[in-house]
């Protein structure tokens, strides 16, 4: 019987020894760290949420000039911000789907993983009942009394210590994983679920875009039948103007500074590039003109060229956006330093492309035409400084084949 006790003992400590070697314990269970956490896709809904609460400000702002009709001005406004907010909720809700796109696969691998742990540590228990099934079903105490003197007693508690504490490892290893396994499922389906949420508002978002966007296209007919509307227009085109000289200026001197305590510079092209690629057609030219609606005269500051709604806007040079905003008169806009004091603005924008700080190369895509801000019809408004000091755009495209519209008829025309 010792002999027999002794044999089972043996193997069976063998048994765990073997084991043990290839086993992992549950805290050392190596799954890759997801590259997308749940607190980056957290940080994206809190954006969200800031995001809902600007277009219900706006929203408010709107319901209290909806019943004036002289105030369309005002409510194109309004509702042009209102678009810029949806179309950032729409990038917003872009940036969530393909996170949780990524999250998912990451979570559906983990999951693969953790499983085939489950397998490898189950396989383990069965080993472990089948040893015993085979060796007998001799208890702990029996191997613990039938020691032949105190010395032998002290080996074989040694022993039987370990074996139970295998044995408990291996049951608590394989419910340790069991329960990950649970988590991770409830973790992956609630993921599935939060991406269709998002898919479903991104939808949702679109159609609210659409319909401001309507809307806007309706104030614009409703302006254009108003010639106070648009002489109003253009005064706050021509206060904007003035203020913008300001604001290029003070931007210049801050960005100038910075690359100085860098000690780098902006590196851009000798030459201008056109802004649009697939259109040509000015409408306005620089300089004095009358207004061509109202028939008054004012001064136009840079050139207006007719392009359809959503064209492609590119950078005639390379260098750092110092602006990209929204204001009533120019809309989206964006302003770009090309270093040596020069500048290019570009606005009316339905939507920007490039944020403040940015480098962009030369015909890198910057924004969309559009017609927002002081603007009753979609087209690129483009203007040129040097030192601060507006140019006509139309220098720095000498012997360029081009075409003027006027009174309603199209004509060829060679920038002299």
């Amino acid at each position: 019987m010792r002999k027999a006790v002794k044999k089972w003992g043996s193997g069976l400590l063998a048994a765990v020894l073997a084991f043990t070697m290839v086993l992992s314990v549950p805290n050392s269970m190596t799954i890759p760290a997801s590259a997308v956490t749940r607190q980056e896709i957290n940080k994206l809904k809190e954006n969200a949420n800031s995001l809902a609460a600007q277009k219900k400000d706006l929203q408010k702002q709107m319901a209290a000039v909806a019943a004036d009709k002289n105030k369309a001005l005002e409510q194109k406004r309004l509702l042009e911000q209102q678009i810029n907010v949806i179309q950032s909720e729409i990038d917003n809700l872009s940036q969530q789907i393909v996170q949780y796109d990524q999250y998912i696969a990451e979570k559906q691998a983990e999951l693969v993983q953790i499983q085939a742990e489950e397998a490898k540590q189950y396989e383990l228990f069965c080993q472990r009942v089948r040893v015993m099934e085979e060796e007998g079903e001799v208890s702990y105490w029996a191997i613990l009394f039938d020691s032949s003197d105190f010395s032998e007693l002290l080996d074989r508690f040694m022993m039987v210590e370990e074996i139970m504490e295998y044995d408990n490892a291996v049951m608590d290893q394989l419910i340790a994983i069991r329960e990950q396994i649970k988590i991770d499922k409830a973790d992956l389906e609630a993921a599935r679920q939060s991406k269709e949420e998002s898919k479903r508002a991104e939808v949702a978002a679109q159609n609210e875009l659409k319909t401001q966007k309507a809307a806007v296209e309706k104030l614009i007919v409703e302006i254009n039948a108003k010639e106070d509307q648009l002489e109003k227009a253009e005064q706050q085109l021509k206060a904007a103007a003035a203020a913008m000289d300001a604001e290029i200026k003070k931007k210049e001197k801050e960005l100038a500074a910075q690359l100085a305590a860098a000690g780098t510079k902006i590196v851009s092209e000798a030459g201008f590039i056109w802004p649009l690629s697939s259109a040509k057609t000015i409408t306005s030219f620089f300089g004095s003109r009358k207004h061509p609606i109202t028939g008054k005269a004012n001064n136009h500051t840079g050139i207006d060229i007719a392009a359809a709604g959503g064209t492609p806007i590119l950078a005639a040079k390379s260098g750092v956006v110092i602006t990209s905003s929204y204001n009533n008169s120019y809309g989206n806009y964006v302003v770009i330093s090309h270093g040596n004091g020069q500048t290019t603005l570009y606005a009316h924008m339905s939507r920007r492309g490039v944020a403040a700080n940015a480098t962009v190369k030369q015909g890198q895509t910057i924004g969309y035409v559009g017609s927002t801000g002081s603007s009753t019809g979609n087209h690129l408004h483009y203007e040129i400084r040097i030192n601060g000091n507006r140019r006509d755009p139309l220098d720095y495209y000498k012997g360029s084949k081009l075409y003027v519209r006027a009174n309603g008829t199209t004509q060829s025309y060679t920038v002299p």
